[in-house]
C-alpha cells in the first residue's frame, strides 16, 4: 500500500522546481519520487493552493448518511425485530443489506432475533458444562 509522502518532502521538492533546479523528471529522480507525483504537486498547487495530502477525498460517499441513521434508530425503538431488508425498503434505501448491517454495527444497534421461549421458572433449562477430560465424572465409571 503506498504511504502519502511528508509534507516537509512536498515543500522540499516544489522549492526545488520554483528555484529551477532541474526539470520535473530531474527533480522527481532528486527526491525519489514519480514523475506523476510531482506534477500532481503542482497541479494540486496551482488549482488549490495547498500542498498537503488529499487522502480523506478519496473513496465513495457513504449512502447512509445521518439522517438514515436516524429514522435506522427510530425504526428499531418501534419494532425492534425488522429484517435488513426491512429496514433497507422501510428508508428507501438503495444499498446492499450489507451496507445496513455495518451501519448498525456502527451504531452499536443489533437486529439479532432473540428467542422467543420464556424464561424457565423452576431453574436452568440445560445442566452445567462438564469438565473435559476422561474420568471427570468419577460416579458415572463403573468400578470392577
Amino acid at each position: 500500500m503506498k504511504r502519502p509522502i511528508s509534507l516537509d518532502l512536498r515543500q522540499r521538492i516544489l522549492a526545488s522546481y520554483d528555484q529551477n533546479e532541474g526539470t520535473r523528471e530531474e527533480i522527481a529522480l532528486r527526491f525519489r519520487v514519480s514523475l506523476g507525483m510531482v506534477k500532481k504537486l503542482l497541479q494540486q498547487r496551482r488549482q488549490t493552493g495547498d500542498i498537503a495530502c488529499r487522502y480523506h477525498r478519496c473513496g465513495r460517499r457513504p449512502r447512509i448518511v445521518s439522517v438514515h441513521r436516524q429514522k435506522l434508530r427510530q425504526l428499531l425503538s418501534q419494532k425492534p425485530d425488522l429484517t435488513l431488508e426491512e429496514l433497507r425498503r422501510a428508508t428507501q434505501l438503495d444499498c446492499t443489506v450489507q451496507a445496513i448491517h455495518y451501519v448498525l454495527e456502527k451504531m452499536g444497534l443489533t437486529y439479532k432475533k432473540r428467542h422467543s421461549v420464556p424464561v424457565s421458572k423452576i431453574g436452568p433449562i440445560l445442566p452445567e458444562r462438564a469438565a473435559t477430560g476422561g474420568g471427570s465424572n468419577r460416579r458415572w465409571t463403573r468400578r470392577g
